[in-house]
């Protein structure tokens, strides 16, 4: 497995993997890996020849007051991991190779499905993650690139970036991987202490207990939410940044669950910022 840190000779590999008629499929993440990860990369490769890894903690997603320096790295760890579940390529480059002297230039998707959600406490987040997503599609012009629904806002929002851009690449959403207790697999899980984590376990079960109560009949979204935020706040860590209940493709405001909807929650245990969501499921 090949580690890249340029652009240039990324590219070099690249163009004789497509003189061969290899298909490309690209995951793109931050690293400190997880199994989350790890099955996006184990799915790029069931579908693909060669499967590209981009590791690269981007900083234009990072608001001054977030975790952009904290955030945990360990290169050595994510090739390793990342090898053993099938991947051919790391694309490890700097921010200086992605953001070079005097680069001023952004993708921007523009409403309110980047306004709410996660936009509405970070309204700079989006123009970031759309930026570099657009920037590595273009470096690597990959036939598939893998997402995983944990962060469903920003699938849905890349999706639509696709859309309007005429991107060619097919956007792949895969399911969230939990836990065994739950907990949706994420990096920042390593800022909590056990109490927190703990407490963290509310996400899930409530998310869970909400598709319950949508299988029993409840299908008024101001009534599951009401259920949602209370749920949510028997723990005494709970911060709650946001409980929504929105429409799963568009993010629009909805009264009640037609088909499917969103539920999407961001909630603060100390000062570890957690998501997690589920589609929400009517019965026939």
């Amino acid at each position: 497995m090949s580690l890249i840190a340029s652009i240039d000779f990324l590219k070099e590999e690249l163009n004789k993997e497509k003189k061969k008629g290899h298909l490309i499929g690209l995951v793109p993440t931050m690293g400190y890996l997880h199994e989350g990860h790890l099955s996006l990369i184990r799915r790029a490769k069931q579908e693909n020849d060669i499967v590209v890894v981009s590791i690269f903690v981007n900083p234009t997603q990072f608001a001054p007051n977030e975790d952009f320096e904290s955030y945990p790295r360990d290169i050595e760890r994510d090739y390793e991991m990342a090898r053993e579940a099938g991947a051919d390529i790391i694309f490890n480059p700097s921010v200086q190779e992605m953001y070079p002297q005097g680069a001023s230039t952004f993708v921007i998707v523009e409403g309110d499905i980047t306004q709410k959600l996660c936009g509405g406490s970070r309204p700079t987040h989006f123009k970031g993650v759309t930026t570099v997503v657009a920037m590595l599609l273009n470096l690597i012009l990959p036939d598939f690139a893998y997402f995983g629904q944990k962060d469903a806002q920003q699938a849905i929002v890349l999706k639509k970036m696709a859309r309007d851009l005429h991107i060619a690449t097919k956007l792949v959403v895969c399911p969230i991987v939990r836990e065994n207790d739950g907990l949706a697999l994420s990096s920042r899980n390593v800022y909590l202490n056990e109490i927190e984590r703990n407490q963290a376990l509310i996400l899930s079960r409530t998310l869970f207990e909400a598709q319950a109560r949508v299988d029993e009949g409840e299908i008024n979204v101001e009534e599951l939410k009401r259920f949602m935020i209370s749920n949510i706040n028997t723990m005494d860590l709970a911060e709650i940044d946001y409980v929504e209940i929105l429409d799963e493709d568009t993010l629009d405001n909805i009264e009640i669950i037609e088909k499917k909807a969103l539920a999407a929650v961001a909630v603060r245990f100390g000062k570890t910022r957690l998501i997690d969501n589920v589609i929400l499921k009517r019965g026939e």
